[in-house]
């Protein structure tokens, strides 16, 4: 992932195993993904829209997991300014959301990979 847009952390209990740990949240043109930093357990997913949207357009539906309502600063694809963007992450969809000008990335889940080190 080349392309620098949203790179943050959330603390929360994983999905996976169960532990409060930073969740590391990427998001790119091509792809997004969520991954556990205590057991590497990820979630892919993969661009359906990229469009200018009225806030809460793309908003998941109620899913398996707590949808997640976060901010972070990320520059903006269309209008060029790094600024406030909202992310929203539910089990099947990622969306994010500049706060300047409304362009929306909305993705939608593609994969769940749970690492496994093989060193014990």
């Amino acid at each position: 992932m080349g392309e620098k847009f949203v790179f943050m952390k959330h603390r929360t209990v994983c999905y996976h195993c169960g532990h409060e740990a930073d969740q590391v949240i990427k998001a790119v043109s091509p792809k997004a993904e969520v991954v556990c930093s205590n057991c590497s357990a990820a979630r892919v997913f993969i661009p359906k829209y990229e469009e200018v949207a009225e806030r809460g357009h793309f908003e998941p539906p109620v899913s398996c997991y707590d949808i997640w309502q976060l901010r972070t600063e990320a520059p903006c694809k269309n209008c060029g300014v790094t600024g406030p963007h909202e992310v929203v992450i539910g089990c099947n969809n990622f969306s994010t959301r500049c706060n300047n000008c409304g362009y929306t990335h909305f993705y939608k889940f593609d994969m769940e990979y749970i690492g496994q080190c093989p060193i014990e």
